[in-house]
């Protein structure tokens, strides 16, 4: 009887079931497989064609090998096979490749470089075009934030710390804090870009030595042609350009999940200030129809732990051998294409998240009624600080305060009637003591401030 079993891909990136909610169809198609050889047939292309500039190989043999480097002139079931064959990862596509050029330019193929030179490059184009397809999605959330944080830069919300009442605020001021933390994460996607994605082309032990006098100069040939950083060294066992890539994506990942995570508590129904837009046909639950579950949200914090957990290998890849060693290189195979797959979709669903973020300002100011006694005790403090002296206050209203709570009591109303507070407080200074749409400190100017920036950064 035949297997059912199509052995199709397990991992959950690439798993149809699972596979658009763990990463997106851009991940995917960067660090396909047959993507992968492809690149590493147009390295060896740019690397024999740069060569054919210096001289260092024949001009005619360069445009001959950078010809056929392509995958239609390859047999993928044959390199494969020589892959396992030889143990090696490179050798069987350079066999292949050294068939399809011919005897006499199959010989200049690969001409001084070693594996990982062509495997680092192309880890480089990957990381370039991770950081291409993340930098527009993050301006998206950006400009859709700014926009919330402007709207609501005096509505009254309730801010709370150690998940208790704290101080009235508003709103926007909440989003802008978002909205700051990634405009940090915009400048270090920047200074990556302009960093990280550095060419590698330094021979066995990365003294140039193969390229007969002529390393450097091919070194900028070959990655002007990738459109790569040109490094002074190489880097085979220094590995803090990725350690970096690997760790801001899963800083980025993580400010999502900060973000996704606050929308999934502030929309439980004992608070409902904002919810995830909903659509017909959505399902919350198979067996309880009233659900709408903030599923999306939960998604993101999923993928900024999964993120989080490739940032610690990549750590432990800086750790390597001499001039070479393949224990780092190995781990970053694994960490880098996950980190990028789980930031990648955490960012498409986010944009989703706040580009359709329902806010109710009118439950974020019942909210702050319920818990104005509470909230207003610093005021309190402040206005009868200015007569008996602010640590005297402070220890006064916190003995009002406790006993209110332990008696249920509103503390309005405790206050309205004790002798210490009534004998230095108007009637009107309480009642203005006790109004949280007037304590609201900077938060609008704070907030525009953010968004003033924002919009000069991200038009």
């Amino acid at each position: 009887m035949p297997d059912p079993c199509r052995h199709e891909r397990g991992h959950i990136t690439d798993s149809r079931f699972f596979g658009n909610r763990y990463s997106t169809a851009t991940s995917r198609e960067i660090f396909c497989d047959t993507c992968r050889k492809q690149r590493w047939l147009d390295i060896e292309a740019a690397l024999a064609l740069a060569q054919g500039e210096l001289g260092v190989i024949p001009a005619e043999i360069a445009e001959q090998i950078a010809a056929v480097a392509d995958l239609d002139h390859v047999d993928l079931d044959q390199v494969q096979a020589e892959t396992e064959r030889s143990g090696h990862s490179l050798i069987g596509l350079l066999r292949a490749l050294e068939t399809a050029c011919g005897p006499t330019a199959g010989q200049f193929i690969h001409f001084g470089a070693t594996t990982q030179d062509i495997q680092d490059t192309g880890q480089s184009l990957e990381i370039r075009d991770v950081l291409d397809a993340l930098s527009p999605m993050l301006d998206g959330i950006i400009r859709s934030l700014t926009d919330t944080a402007s709207r609501h830069a005096r509505t009254i919300g309730l801010g709370r710390t150690h998940a208790q009442p704290a101080l009235p605020m508003s709103f926007g001021l909440k989003v802008a804090g978002w909205l700051d933390e990634l405009l940090r994460h915009r400048e270090r996607l920047s200074v990556l870009r302009e960093r990280t994605p550095a060419a590698q082309l330094f021979g066995g032990a990365g003294t140039m030595a193969s390229f007969d006098g002529r390393g450097m100069a091919t070194l900028e040939r070959f990655a002007e042609r990738l459109g790569l950083v040109v490094p002074d060294l190489g880097w085979h066992v220094t590995r803090d350009r990725v350690t970096e890539f690997v760790s801001t994506l899963a800083m980025v990942t993580g400010t999502l999940a900060r973000i996704a995570d606050e929308v999934r508590t502030l929309s439980r129904p004992e608070f409902g200030e904002v919810e995830e837009a909903w659509y017909s046909g959505k399902v919350g639950s198979s067996t309880m129809p009233h659900k709408r579950n903030p599923e999306r949200c939960e998604q993101v914090v999923v993928l900024s732990r999964l993120a989080a957990a490739q940032a610690g290998l990549a750590l432990t890849a800086m750790v390597g051998d001499h001039e070479r060693d393949a224990r780092s290189l190995r781990l970053e195979w694994a960490c880098v294409p996950d980190v990028s797959h789980y930031c990648l979709a955490a960012a498409e669903i986010a944009t989703g998240i706040v580009t359709g973020l329902i806010v109710h300002p009118d439950r974020l100011a019942a909210n702050v009624e319920t818990v104005t006694g509470q909230v207003m005790s610093e005021r309190l403090m402040f206005a009868l600080g200015e007569h008996i002296g602010k640590q005297k206050a402070h220890e006064y209203v916190y003995e009002l305060m406790q006993e209110a709570r332990s008696r249920g009591l509103p503390i309005r109303k405790l206050a309205a009637s004790d002798p210490v507070i009534t004998a230095r407080l108007t009637d009107a200074e309480q009642e203005r003591v006790f109004e949280p749409a007037s304590y609201l400190g900077e938060s609008p100017e704070l907030t525009m401030r953010v968004v003033e920036r924002a919009r000069a950064t991200v038009s």
